[in-house]
């Protein structure tokens, strides 16, 4: 990722504070964020390097204009330093218009890529959502006329009233594509099981994906959380693997899938288990399984036994099952890799790929899907699959249109003395505060370290707080417990906490989070994404970021949260 250190235009106000709002309407500090000098000075390709104390981040100065830009998720101090074209450096989006899903601009990636071919769709405006803008601002100069004949009193309600109606519909048509289910070419069996969930129109990333994964192309399918990539995969696999049962060009076998998923973590194979439960119940025959750590083996092994269509696996499952000749691949359509640049960080997911790949037919479609999409990832992807189509989605690398970042300085007052454990003093009476101005439904709490979260969930608990703790320390079984009674739909009157590592950002959907607090400031940027992104999901999706950071954090966190503001992407995109 990469922003430029300078003051924003809008220079925030201070009060006594101690809460900086960012939102996409206003931005307003409260408490001075001070700049702590930097150390480490490395100068390399006219410009000096200052190490920042979140890992991977530095800062380049020019040493000709003086300009500062901010790196995150680079290199260590003692690694080359991969110095930014000026082009990059200075890139600034292509309009001041406020951002949508469909205008935001695409940034350019500063590391050299082994394809170019990537499709910059998010940065197209169609004529379809240019007539949606037309029609919407067509209809507030209508409403606007029609309330100024009205009394103040009667006319503020309705003023109040349309403009919610405008900001429902403007967000609708940010996330929904204009193009039906029907148009993009769903069944009517497909379209009788949407028609259950009760879901009228594919959100963007599914409109873009369907026809390309219906042809059976591999592809990376890449949009913010929140867009509906799971569905913008399993509907077309689905009926085209359906559609090949019914013409009779395949069957179901024991031990042979037609479909295998690979996820990073067993909370989300369940997730789209039931996903795939829910079809098959309506008008979409099929049999699916998960395949995890943390159950009963014997329990898998006996259901693999019988006819499979989709298998729903973890690298380490997966790659057991395969080696040990539970698991053939002769009969494998597609493979989808949910979840994929987290999916690389898995040691076991290397040798599982090259067992994929080696043992699948040389016909296998593979669908890639992420949430963040890294250079690195990218390449590595291209590398090994040159032939596969890209589609971003328009909100790539962005957060929701919907979400408030609020930045807290747990820093400190001056002359204190700074250590980890002040550090968390401070944040833990900053969320302590924060819990008891009123009860919040569902709030999430991201911490880096397995400890730290101990340490969150005990303060909480003695301040009488209800508290599921999710992370790898705790048992499968009480995992998924928690999971499930966190996702339930709780009242508004109580106040329920999830407190976690990255393990519940990992393409997990939990509705109705209200707000997420970042206790620990987040390693690289993707987590940044992912974090935040557990709230305000969806069309018209609203909630609320706290960002806790110390020392130098607060510099980067500021210019994060400025940069999303704008609607620019929060790291590179790949890019042409």
């Amino acid at each position: 990722m990469l922003m430029k250190a300078s003051t924003p235009a809008a220079l925030p106000i201070n009060f006594k504070s101690r809460f900086t709002v960012v939102s996409n309407s206003r931005v307003t500090s409260y408490n001075n964020c001070k700049e702590i000098g930097r150390r480490g000075v490395v100068t390399a390709a006219g410009y000096r390097k200052r190490s920042l104390e979140t890992p991977g981040a530095y800062e380049l100065v020019d040493e000709e204009s003086g300009d500062k830009f901010i790196v995150w998720g680079g290199t260590d101090d003692e690694a080359p330093i991969p110095t930014p074209t000026n082009e990059v450096l200075h890139w600034k989006p292509p309009s001041t218009r406020p951002p949508t899903a469909s205008s935001k601009g695409v940034s350019p990636s500063f590391e050299r890529l082994r394809a170019a071919r990537v499709r910059s769709l998010g940065s197209r405006v169609s004529s379809s959502e240019k007539d949606v803008s037309e029609t919407l601002l067509a209809k507030q100069n209508t409403i606007s006329s029609a309330i100024k004949d009205d009394d103040d009193d009667d006319g503020d309600r309705r003023r109040s009233i349309s403009q919610r109606t405008l900001n429902a519909a403007a967000a609708a048509a940010d996330f929904f594509s204009r193009k039906s289910f029907k148009d993009v070419g769903c069944t009517d069996y497909m379209l009788h099981f949407l028609n259950t969930q009760l879901i009228a129109y594919p959100s963007h990333i599914q409109a873009m994906s369907f026809p390309h994964v219906i042809k059976g192309k591999s592809c990376i399918i890449a949009d913010q959380s929140g867009s509906g990539k799971t569905l913008a995969y399993l509907l077309p696999v689905i009926q085209s693997i359906r559609q090949d049962e019914l013409e009779g060009l395949a069957k179901s076998l024991p031990q042979s899938p037609r479909l295998v998923i690979l996820v990073p973590t067993a909370e989300l194979a369940s997730q789209v288990l039931r996903n795939c439960r829910l079809m098959s119940k309506s008008g979409v025959p099929f049999r699916s399984m998960i395949a995890t750590g943390g159950f009963k083996q014997k329990t898998q092994l006996e259901s693999l036994r019988n006819e499979l269509d989709v298998l729903i696996a973890t690298p380490g499952r997966f790659l057991y099952l395969v080696q040990q000749g539970f698991l053939h691949l002769t009969n494998l359509k597609c493979a989808v890799l949910d979840e994929v640049d987290i999916l690389f960080k898995d040691e076991d997911f290397q040798p599982a790929l090259e067992s994929l790949m080696n043992l699948a037919p040389v016909t296998t479609q593979y669908l890639f899907v992420t949430a963040t999409l890294p250079v690195n990832v990218y390449n590595k992807l291209v590398e090994n699959f040159p032939d596969c189509q890209v589609i971003m989605g328009p909100g790539m690398h962005r957060t929701s249109s919907g979400l408030e970042e609020i930045l807290v300085d747990c820093s400190g007052e001056d002359g204190m003395e700074k250590t980890q454990d002040t550090a968390f003093v401070n944040k833990k009476s900053a969320l302590l505060k924060l819990v008891e101005e009123g009860p919040v439904t569902k709030t999430i709490i991201f911490c880096n370290k397995i400890e730290t979260c101990r340490k969150v969930e005990n303060a909480l608990t003695r301040s009488n707080r209800k508290v599921l703790p999710f992370h790898a320390a705790l048992a499968q079984d009480l995992r998924v417990a928690n999971m499930e009674e966190f996702c339930q739909t709780r009242s508004k009157d109580s106040s329920l906490f999830l407190v976690c590592t990255d393990r519940a950002s990992r393409g997990i959907d939990i509705p109705g989070v209200d707000q997420v607090v970042l206790f620990d400031f987040p390693r690289d940027p993707s987590e940044y994404v992912r974090r935040v992104g557990r709230t305000a999901r969806g069309a018209g999706g609203k909630g609320r970021a706290f960002i806790f950071v110390v020392g130098k954090q607060v510099s980067l966190a500021r210019r994060i949260i400025e940069r999303n503001r704008k609607g620019h992407p929060l790291h590179d995109v790949p890019s042409n």
